[in-house]
């Protein structure tokens, strides 16, 4: 019957633990799911999402790692430049209208495809003369494209709306072809960068105005590639292909250049002096090249910060790459809200799952490979899907959850080492602390049947002393004696079962096991009996009086777990007829004798000096068992100690 106790509440330990294992796996993904949450709130906040200011910057670095192959500029795309040249050679700007008529002459002399002129012209010149040349250069080449700027409210700045305040069209005495207008609106992110193209704009009207560039590429595209929007469905297309636009009719594209002029007159498009095309007697080398005519010094108040360099480009410059980007019809797809929650749903739950399952080196290597996998996914989608996945938002769900089972681990290990040292910090020494949590061996505690040896330990002739001395002196020789014992049985890895009066019971074998448990008891044993001779002479100096003990050890297999009341206490003990034989020898070994079992005897016979005692009749056991007493090291279980 209390085997049959000790089973059940081994059991109801053991699903105990298994609740508890659940609770902390519920918890972890708790904690992971509200990760997650925040992410993809942080992700869907506002039109860029709210960590723009990381995530912007890195999907630039990712992007920037193209090669300048890949990135090599156009040569049709010329850019000529209203520099601090054209400003000394022909004067304070702004120019007469008739300087522009004489440089459009010029170019198309040279055979240019198109020009574009990217400087505002809304008002009607104090000359009529001079509107009256450009009008008629601009009548007589409808290759020409001249800009239009539409002002927006302050407060839709940061929305997608496209309600104009005022749309500056070209003066109507210079022209009111509308084929030969496109809008030169440069839109920046919240971070202040120019990434995307806005390829039409809505006018006051509600009709649409193409962008400069994409008016201009149409006269390098063939006409079954050409851009234009598609008025039933809302659509931009270049030719039966979708422009992947959002908000403000906004697609991000590639950067081929950097800013030429402040970095190095190597990158970038290839550039003219204004002054020196309006000064030129013979045509340039621009036979079918797109033509940009745009301010060029920092001056006048035309530059924006781009993806390709922390130096400001020219918006002129910024013109040039969207004409590119449109020739080649290399546009980025930023992935949908849907999608975009989609991945990081996905990197959250596999990143709650491996860091609940690993720890230590495992969690940082999986760590380490989804962090770079991500990353690789992410540059394989740039560049061979030419689509803008979320970049910060999934990673920052997997380190946030990586930090989180970090913590996690560490609080439930802590609290594991709690619970352990509490079960057993009492019984073991810190050392088989330790190994048991290093190993994790028995950590649950649930029943189970062992392998062990176990010492009794009594002293012999407390009865006497006790009644001869003061209750204070019986307590001090008490806790001499058990300390002798406790230090015996912790250095030889054994386990302090518990306290019976004035004797001890220990174990060896459990919690951690370990197969010369036999050995280890029978040296614990000689060596509480030698320490014990040393505190005996000790009291007889002081007190006239001294005690022995007497000492029982067998071996073999016992219930092994947690005993007691669930609620209350449970103690970590051994149960069984291997304990109660072990009991039975100690209660028969006179003093200074130790006693062991044949079983215990078949183990350690050839380590220790051993004689036998003989058969003696045990409470519960019908025949009688036999018995041996150690004397003590044997020659070789000397050298062994």
């Amino acid at each position: 019957m209390p085997i049959l106790s000790a089973h059940l509440t081994m059991k109801l330990v053991h699903k105990g633990e298994e609740l508890m294992g659940k609770k902390n796996w519920i918890q972890t993904l708790g904690a992971g799911l509200v990760i997650m949450l925040l992410s993809t709130y942080f992700y869907t906040a506002g039109s860029s999402g709210t960590f723009y200011f990381i995530e912007n910057p890195l999907q630039d670095v990712m992007r920037n790692a193209k090669s300048k192959a890949e990135r090599q500029p156009e040569d049709r795309i010329k850019i000529i430049t209203i520099d601090d040249k054209s400003l000394k050679e022909i004067g304070k700007f702004p120019w007469d209208r008739s300087v522009y008529a004489q440089a459009i002459e010029k170019l198309e002399q040279s055979g240019v495809a198109a020009i574009g002129i990217d400087v505002v012209m809304a008002e009607p010149s104090k000359n009529p003369e001079d509107d009256k040349a450009l009008a008629d250069a601009l009548g007589k080449y409808p290759n020409v494209i001249m800009p239009v700027q539409i002002n927006y409210p302050a407060q839709q700045q940061a929305t997608n709306e496209l309600i104009p305040e005022r749309v500056d069209y070209p003066s109507s005495t210079l022209t009111t072809n509308r084929q030969q207008m496109a809008h030169i609106n440069v839109f920046v992110d919240k971070d202040a960068k120019a990434r995307q193209l806005s390829v039409g704009l809505p006018d006051e009207k509600g009709e649409y105005i193409p962008a400069f560039s994409v008016a201009l590429a149409n006269f390098l595209l063939p006409d079954d590639e050409k851009v234009k929007r598609d008025d039933a469905t809302g659509e931009w297309l270049r030719g039966s292909e979708v422009i992947p636009t959002h908000g403000k009719n906004q697609v991000p594209t590639e950067f081929y250049s950097k800013p030429r002029q402040k970095l190095h007159a190597s990158t970038g498009y290839e550039t003219i002096s204004f002054a020196d095309v309006y000064k030129s007697e013979n045509p340039l080398p621009l036979n079918g090249a797109i033509a940009l005519i745009g301010p060029y010094v920092t001056a006048m108040q035309d530059e924006y910060q781009t993806p390709a360099s922390s130096v400001k480009m020219f918006g002129i410059e910024i013109h040039a790459n969207m004409i590119q980007a449109l020739l080649e019809n290399q546009f980025y797809k930023e992935t949908s809200g849907p999608v975009g929650i989609a991945i990081i749903v996905i990197v959250s739950l596999l990143a709650i799952f491996l860091f609940e399952r690993f720890k230590g080196r495992a969690a940082i290597f999986f760590f380490i490979g989804m962090f770079l996998m991500y990353n690789v996914i992410w540059l394989g989608l740039y560049t061979i899907g030419s689509i803008l996945a979320p970049l910060i938002y999934p990673l920052f769900a997997l380190v946030a959850i990586y930090i989180w089972s970090i913590v996690s681990h560490y609080l439930a290990e802590r609290k594991e080492r709690s619970r352990v040292t509490g079960i057993f910090g009492r019984f073991v020494s810190k050392t088989v602390v330790d190994e048991l949590l290093q190993s994790g061996e028995d950590v649950k505690l649930g029943g189970s049947r062992k392998d062990i040896s176990l010492i009794f330990v009594d002293i012999r002739g407390f009865t006497p002393m006790s009644e001869r001395l003061e209750p204070e002196q019986v307590i001090q020789v008490l806790n001499e004696y058990l300390d002798v014992c406790t230090k015996a049985i912790f250095k030889f890895n054994g386990t302090l079962d518990k306290f019976i009066g004035d004797g001890v019971m220990a174990m060896f074998g459990a919690p951690i096991e370990y197969d010369n448990h036999p050995e280890m008891a029978v040296r614990a044993a000689i060596e509480m009996k030698g320490q014990a001779n040393v505190l005996e002479q000790k009291l007889i100096e002081k007190y006239g009086i001294g005690v022995k003990f007497g000492l029982g050890i067998n071996s073999g297999p016992a219930v092994v777990g947690n005993i007691g009341s669930e609620d209350l206490r449970l103690d970590y003990t051994a149960i069984g007829d291997t304990v109660n034989l072990s009991a039975r020898l100690e209660s028969n070994a006179k003093p200074g004798q130790i006693l062991i079992s044949e079983n215990t005897y078949a183990r350690v016979k050839d380590l220790f000096d051993i004689e036998p005692v003989g058969e003696i009749k045990v409470k519960g056991k019908e025949k009688p068992v036999m018995v041996y007493e150690v004397i003590g090291h044997a020659e070789q279980g000397r050298n062994l100690a």
